[in-house]
């Protein structure tokens, strides 16, 4: 339980961080990473459920990415 958790934390850094790059984010706050990845992955999995799309790690990692590149989107627009 407790190394699945590290695990999930871990791929929604990294998908954070890949997503704040795609965007040309000015930081590198690592928990800033781990939270727009989490965020990003649970809106990349709704958008996914609604569409039909999903089901392997890969397409979970590239929906992840999409949906933290969404949150950054909507934070950039409404919030700065």
């Amino acid at each position: 339980m407790l190394i699945k958790l590290l695990v999930e934390l871990v791929i929604g850094g990294l998908c954070g961080y890949a997503a704040n790059r795609i965007m040309k984010g000015k930081t590198d706050n690592i928990l800033h990473n781990v939270i727009l990845g989490l965020v990003g992955g649970l809106v990349g999995g709704l958008i996914g459920n609604l569409l039909g799309l999903g089901g392997g790690w890969l397409s979970g990692v590239i929906l992840s990415i999409g949906g933290a590149c969404l949150v950054v989107w909507a934070y950039r627009k409404y919030f700065k």
